[in-house]
């Protein structure tokens, strides 16, 4: 514990001295990271995984308003616990993978909000539907066995808008319109 919290402590001090003036770009490592959907079905909670999700970070911590995120999230390879349950998130009327394979998020601003939270505002593209969106997370510098952030995030969107749910789906008396993406991403710098 006391070795975390000097490494939240010193994080600053090490980014600002071991990198240039310039945006450092920074890659997830899929193995350490995951990135969650939380949502209900007749009140009952459920939650899946979007896997082998590739995301790419420049960030400058002299100047971390100056930022860009590049994430793509292949819907494909969407893991619930459940076939059934994943033939439908994958069919037409909800992801269409067969016509959209893939989600993506760009952000090309973020702002410093309080110590380690951020907000990174951009663009979130799901099935043909792209809606700008703010994404608060918090970024901490890790340093236990090498220079690596971690940048955590909750947050929810309202899934009709993004053409997830047509037909059935559309009615939000069973499932909400609101989903939780929750997000647990480690990044090496690159």
């Amino acid at each position: 514990m006391r070795k975390k919290i000097l490494g939240a402590a010193i994080a600053p001090l090490l980014m600002a001295s071991s990198l240039s003036a310039n945006a450092a770009t920074w890659v997830m490592d899929p193995e350490d990271s995951s990135v969650v959907f939380k949502y209900s079905y007749s009140g009952t909670p459920y939650e899946g995984e979007f896997r082998n999700v590739e995301a790419v970070f420049e960030i400058d911590p002299l100047s971390p308003g100056d930022c860009k995120f590049e994430v793509t999230i292949p819907i494909i390879d969407t893991y619930v616990d459940d076939e059934e349950t994943l033939s439908y998130l994958l069919d037409v009327e909800l992801f269409d993978v067969d016509q959209f394979p893939y989600a993506r998020f760009e952000a090309t601003q973020c702002r410093l909000e309080a110590g380690s939270a951020f907000v990174a505002d951009g663009m979130l593209t799901i099935r043909d539907q792209t809606q700008p969106i703010s994404f608060p997370f918090d970024l901490n510098v890790n340093i236990d066995g090498g220079l690596r952030f971690n940048l955590t995030s909750e947050v929810t969107i309202q899934r009709l808008d993004y053409g997830v749910g047509l037909g059935y789906w559309a009615n939000t008396s069973a499932i909400p319109n609101e989903v939780t993406i929750a997000v647990d991403v480690y990044a090496v710098k690159q």
